[in-house]
């Protein structure tokens, strides 16, 4: 009997350490309250308020660097829609309030991957909606997406079409 009580503690503390930590899962969906605004490199990934470097989750957005550089964009059409990639995530994010809503930990190039949210609604999706990113299995190995192939930029509306 002795043994039966002791083993019904230890599940009850299981239990409620178990609650306790998913109230930290939630807490680690903190609003970004610093002074300062995102900084944007390009379209998917820039800095915090605090420095901490940055890759926004599932999605992908056309290389804005020279054709000639490593990493650079494929086409002159892939950074033309770069620009327009980031001229909307900095249009969407500026003077709103930023929440961190899932940390992935780090990329291979040490940014911090993350899933952000703009008054309450996922930045990534809204982007992909937006037309100007596309979704993409950056941890899963998926092959970057083509932003050269026969696609329209429609200029009027800052929207990329397939």
């Amino acid at each position: 009997m002795l043994r039966g009580v002791n083993l019904r503690s230890i599940l009850y503390s299981v239990a409620i350490l178990a609650g306790l930590g998913g109230a930290a899962a939630l807490a680690a969906q903190a609003t970004i309250e610093q002074d300062g605004l995102v900084y944007w490199s390009d379209g998917d990934s820039g800095r915090l308020p605090d420095g901490t470097k940055f890759r926004l989750h599932g999605v992908d957005a056309p290389e804005t660097r020279s054709l000639k550089q490593l990493g650079g964009a494929d086409c002159e059409a892939e950074r033309e829609q770069g620009y327009l990639a980031k001229e909307k995530v900095v249009e969407l994010t500026r003077d709103k309030d930023i929440t961190v809503t899932r940390d992935y930990g780090l990329d291979r190039y040490k940014r911090l991957v993350v899933d952000l949210s703009i008054d309450g609604e996922d930045l990534a999706t809204r982007l992909v909606a937006e037309g100007t990113h596309q979704v993409w299995d950056y941890d899963g190995g998926a092959p970057k997406p083509d932003w050269c192939g026969p696609r329209r930029v429609n200029q009027g509306a800052g929207q990329v079409s397939p």
